[in-house]
């Protein structure tokens, strides 16, 4: 049977996760990217196609092998995707439902009129006039402390918190310099304990994975630092709102905060986490995730539950991203780690940079060095093999 992968940029969740985990199905993989020559190590077959135009994905398709499944991982290719699936009758995600998660306006727009919950958001188009908080632009009265944020970005990127109208039209002006064209969104601040979910649906089952327990750096900007696993404490708030959202097929990895008025849901990312935290969940619950989530768009349904419920995994996980503090040239990094046979706790360590690399720190995700992720029995014996691990073998940037 024959999987497509759409892609971009290469990242470890594909080449370490789904490309194995679709030889291990018995799936002929062929990878469509705009950058193929990135693929080149892949040892999959790689054709060049303009994935973010579904048109021309079903044409390459048409022309090529009979799918068994159109699949990908990306943040920015769901809906083109999920319209090329659609179009050979494969299973696959609703186009909408891909559409209005991945737009931030649209997903506030579509959980308000649920009835689900309401925050009070402005959407900035390109040539729109910066809300002054007096209710005379566009969207009416903004609330402040607020967030600003691209739409549709991702990684943290370009998200920024303002608590009066001059940082407001300060950080507006700056996003647009770096992102002309581009909608933004304007949104209350939502303070509280940040959360996520991790659910696998086959279109009429979703299952709960369990969740984890967000710590950012600090503000005004949110870049994420580490993630602890934790039972989820809003997974029937979270449930209704993608419900809500069209959300039910593949694996999705939604953000919320615990407010003091209740969870409030911060974005719908459909797709599995990132940032090793796929690795780290399939640690935690001990099954083939990247297997699973292929075999849902094979048609081969969800498989065995791993457990009676959320939180159901033995012991404590924890991912670390070692994040650059400042602007510099990378002159020490620590190389892979990967655990030994019988070790308490079991840790990896992967870099994402090297010695030699020159880093400009943005705040967004695109500062991390590298990523340790942990699994023990419990979180003190997690905490201290994590410190042990970033104090004998630090990053040093000069």
């Amino acid at each position: 049977m024959r999987l497509y992968l759409t892609t971009l940029k290469p990242t470890d969740s594909v080449t370490d996760g789904f490309l194995p985990a679709a030889r291990a199905l018995g799936c002929d993989v062929t990878i469509l990217t705009d950058r193929p020559e990135r693929y080149a190590a892949s040892g999959a077959e790689t054709l060049a196609c303009d994935v973010r135009d579904a048109r021309a994905v079903i044409d390459v398709i048409a022309h090529h092998h009979p799918p068994a499944a159109v699949f990908s991982n990306s943040d920015h290719i769901q809906a083109e995707t999920a319209l090329a699936a659609a179009y050979f009758d494969l299973p696959g995600k609703d186009w909408r439902a891909c559409a209005t998660a991945k737009n931030k306006a649209l997903t506030r727009r579509r959980l308000a009129a649920a009835g689900v919950e309401s925050v009070r958001s402005v959407r900035l188009a390109p040539d729109a006039p910066v809300p002054g908080g007096d209710g005379s632009a566009p969207g009416g009265d903004v609330p402040l402390p607020a967030v600003v944020k691209p739409s549709q970005g991702v990684a943290s990127e370009d998200v920024v918190l303002v608590r009066d109208g001059r940082e407001l039209a300060e950080a507006v002006r700056a996003i647009r310099a770096r992102r002309p064209g581009e909608t933004l969104v304007v949104e209350e601040y939502l303070d509280g304990p940040l959360h996520t979910l991790e659910t696998l649906g086959d279109g009429r089952t979703v299952r709960v994975l369990g969740g984890f327990r967000t710590t950012l750096g600090p503000l005004p900007h949110f870049v994420e630092e580490r993630l602890d696993w934790e039972p989820p404490p809003a997974a029937d708030h979270v449930l209704r709102a993608l419900r809500a959202l069209g959300v039910g097929f593949g694996a999705c990895h939604t953000e919320y905060v615990m407010t003091a008025d209740g969870p409030r849901i911060i974005e719908v990312n459909y797709r599995v986490i990132g940032d090793h935290c796929d690795f780290l969940l399939a640690d935690l619950l001990g099954v083939p995730l990247f297997e699973r989530i292929l075999g849902v768009h094979l048609g081969l349904g969800l498989g065995p539950d791993p457990g009676s419920g959320p939180g159901r995994a033995a012991g404590h996980g924890t991912a670390l991203s070692l994040v650059a503090e400042r602007s510099g040239t990378v002159t020490r990094a620590p190389g892979i780690t990967a655990p030994s046979p019988g070790d308490h706790v079991r840790l990896w360590h992967r870099p994402l940079r090297s010695v030699g690399d020159r880093i400009d720190r943005s705040h967004t995700n695109r500062d991390y060095l590298g990523i340790v992720r942990a699994v023990g029995p419990d979180r003190a014996s997690v905490d201290e093999a994590v410190s042990a691990f970033t104090a004998a073998d630090p990053w040093v940037i000069s």
